[in-house]
């Protein structure tokens, strides 16, 4: 019986995948169009795990979403705090030798959101101004190139469309 590769294998895999002549069959402006041509071939049955997309011109990009104030951090944190004070209630009442009821959940709830945006307002004022605004950030490359094993090009230019 083959086992799968572990984690710990990764540099070995990708080793074995990058070993064969690779063919380019298409290059895109943006992910989106790569991602349709896969999705074509896999819905016409074609072996995608011998297909690769391969981003071109990487770059870090940082959306900016908005101003960051005190009362927003205390919002984030009050948001965090039920979450976890949510968690932390249920166990409670999974684990309690005692009867369990709502209330224990909902005071976890908001003893963890009130701790919390006290927390987030806090710590976003010991900032002092700086990074007062909220981001999101990602990589993106310039263009996207598809690539397959070189043994399967021509299924793949004939299931993609690519004639």
């Amino acid at each position: 019986m083959v086992s799968p590769l572990q984690p710990s294998d990764a540099p070995f895999r990708a080793a074995a995948l990058t070993a064969k002549p690779q063919h380019l069959l298409a290059t895109f402006p943006t992910y989106a169009g790569a991602e349709q041509l896969v999705d074509k071939l896999s819905d016409n049955a074609f072996p995608v795990e011998h297909v690769r997309i391969v981003g071109n011109g990487l770059r870090s990009v940082e959306y900016v979403t908005g101003r960051l104030t005190s009362g927003r951090a205390a919002l984030a944190g009050a948001a965090t705090g039920a979450w976890i004070g949510l968690l932390i209630g249920i166990l409670i009442n999974l684990f309690s030798a005692g009867s369990t009821s709502f209330a224990n959940v909902l005071g976890s709830v908001i003893i963890g959101a009130f701790w919390w945006a006290l927390f987030g307002y806090f710590a976003h004022r010991a900032t002092h101004g700086r990074r007062d605004f909220a981001s999101v950030k990602g990589v993106e490359a310039e263009q996207y190139q598809v690539y397959v094993d070189a043994d399967q090009a021509d299924q793949a230019i004939r299931l993609g469309g690519l004639l």
